[in-house]
This record gives C-alpha cells, structure tokens and sequence, in this order.
C-alpha cells in the first residue's frame, strides 16, 4: 500500500479546544481504518508542525479523500508526502533510461 508522510498544523480552531486532541486523533484512527487505510505512528512534534503521522492507504485517491475529510473538520491543516520505501525507489532507478 501507499506509504504517506502528513505534517499538521492545528488551527486556530483545533487549538481552542486542543484538550479534545487525543480524541479527535482516536477518531481520525478509527475512521481511516474503516476506509481501509492504516495510521501507522501518530506524534506530536515541537517546531514548523505540531504533529506528523506515518499512515497507508490503498491508494492516493483515498489518502486525499481522508485528508480532505480530516480537513473539513477545521482542527488542523496538513501537508502531505508520499513516501516511498527503499525497494520501491530501487524499482523507480530501473525504469530510467
């Protein structure tokens, strides 16, 4: 499955009611597994960003549905890479000319 990077930023919203955190992050768990994707590692982070979560999904269509739903909630703002593992960047060198 797809790996992915996301950086988060709370918004002015999300911090307010920041004590809520823990759960709304359970939550935003629970509802990218039923979507069949996988938050692997979930952090909170001190710099540029307020949290980073390592997740997997099956594809990027429902990594930006997620995200786009995550966003719509109006508690954080995300960034988001698409990670690829060692084999897979040894399989990208290959297809060079």
């Amino acid at each position: 499955m797809p790996k992915f990077v996301i950086l988060l930023n709370y918004t002015e919203q999300g911090i307010h009611n920041i004590k809520d955190g823990p759960q709304r992050v359970r939550e935003a768990i629970q509802g990218a597994e039923a979507a069949g994707a996988k938050v692997e590692a979930w952090y909170l982070t001190m710099g540029s960003y307020d949290a980073v979560a390592i997740a997997e999904a099956p594809d990027d269509e429902t990594a930006a549905a997620l995200l786009l739903a995550l966003g719509a909630r109006g508690n954080a703002r995300s960034e988001t890479l698409r990670a690829f593992s060692l084999d897979e960047f040894e399989r990208i060198l290959a297809k060079l000319p």
